[in-house]
């Protein structure tokens, strides 16, 4: 792996699920640097959507593992080149892409400080514990990336195959549920 790819994969660098009350949430950290060609598309005024994805499946020895729920995270950043400011647009629902779920927009100043609330999920509600079967094992499996298949058509081309837009993080992890008082 040259150093160019190792610079742009994501790690997933802390990760909890806890339950709360009837819910499970989850917490992550993710650390990677943006690449020089995704910061010059942002800077050109072209939006960058970051796609957040958890699953919960159960085990299952006789057969493919159940799916319990699945949930994502859409995650917009744009910059607006009028007010020199950092917009981030944060979807969540079933469907983030497209759907029309919960979202949130907030105003940065600088990259680094809308970066740093893309890296950071904190508390998120990924499925209800009524959904868990009780005394089976479950695991749950983490995903972000960028989401290249909503840039510009002429930028998926471009970008197929470079590593210089290959962002991504995966984690599968057997569910443990921490007790949050």
């Amino acid at each position: 792996m040259s150093l160019a790819q190792a610079q742009n994969q994501a790690e997933i660098g802390q990760f909890r699920a806890e339950r709360q009350d009837e819910d499970i949430f989850v917490s992550a950290q993710i650390q990677f640097e943006l690449p020089s060609a995704v910061e010059d598309a942002l800077l050109k005024g072209i939006p960058m959507y970051f796609l957040t994805e958890v699953e919960i499946l159960r085990d299952r020895w006789y057969w493919y593992d159940k799916k319990v729920a699945t949930t994502q995270r859409s995650i917009r950043l744009a910059y607006q080149p009028l007010t020199r400011m950092w917009r981030l647009n944060v979807t969540q629902g079933a469907s983030a892409v497209g759907s029309q779920g919960l979202t949130l927009n907030q105003s940065f100043e600088t990259l680094g400080q809308a970066l740093a609330v893309i890296k950071r999920i904190s508390r998120w509600k990924v499925a209800e514990a009524a959904d868990l079967d009780g005394g089976v094992k479950h695991r749950v499996d983490f995903r972000f990336k960028l989401d290249l298949s909503q840039l510009p058509r002429p930028f998926q081309i471009g970008a197929l195959g470079q590593t210089g837009w290959d962002i991504s993080a995966n984690l599968v992890a057997p569910l443990i549920l921490e007790s949050s008082k």
